[in-house]
């Protein structure tokens, strides 16, 4: 095993490479609340989880947050990600929070549960092996499908179709990643749900190009 070490212009000590395993990885410095994290997973530090599911071999990298969120396997999450931040009631004559964090301003004894129920249902779902590019945001109630892209910066308040780029604000498609016959293939395939050991079996082929992976398993 070899370490990486920095050039001499930054002067920054040798870093050891993590290694991972069937426990999820979470920095010290991160905080899940109330969330299922599945196997060789990598949570970064200053990431905040709560109340959602992290599918198997998925990394957040720093300062993330996500709420109410299904995430798929094998994501690649950047730094600065936002994920369901939360809607305000807009409906109501005031849309400060003190309408429904009651407590916190002597307003109630409990705060308003009906309206934390409402955030809830308005969940996001990421799909299976989706990078989201740094300090990307992904509004409430949007579901962005397996393969896809979210560009850097990009602000999504719209469904993402599978193994499509997205970016801008608010995010607009951009270009399919591979012809529809291969985004169609590849969901077939599902290679996301293989077990470690067809993994490890087939890894040269996932490493590879994306047509001859398709010819060879579907």
């Amino acid at each position: 095993m070899t370490t990486t070490e920095s050039g001499p212009a930054t002067g920054q000590a040798a870093l050891t490479p993590k290694i991972l395993g069937p426990e999820p990885r979470i920095h010290p410095e991160a905080r899940v609340f109330q969330s299922t994290l599945g196997a060789y997973c990598d949570i970064g530090a200053m990431t905040t989880i709560s109340e959602s599911t992290v599918g198997d071999y998925t990394y957040l990298v720093d300062q993330c947050s996500v709420i109410y969120t299904a995430i798929g396997k094998f994501c690649s999450i950047a730094s600065h990600t936002r994920i369901n931040p939360g809607n305000h009631p807009m409906h109501r004559a005031t849309q400060h929070h003190m309408t429904y964090r009651r407590v916190a301003y002597g307003f109630g004894p409990a705060d308003d549960a009906d309206f934390f129920q409402w955030r809830r249902d308005d969940r996001v779902v990421i799909g299976n092996d989706v990078w989201i590019g740094h300090g990307a945001i992904v509004l409430a109630d949007v579901t962005i499908g397996d393969g896809a892209v979210v560009a850097a910066g990009a602000v999504v308040s719209k469904d993402v179709a599978p193994y499509t780029i997205v970016g801008g604000v608010p995010a607009h498609p951009i270009r399919e990643r591979f012809p529809r016959d291969i985004a169609e293939a590849m969901q077939r395939i599902a290679w996301w749900d293989w077990d470690r050991e067809t993994l490890e079996a087939r890894f040269d082929d996932l490493a590879g190009d994306a047509e001859v992976f398709v010819r060879k398993y579907a």
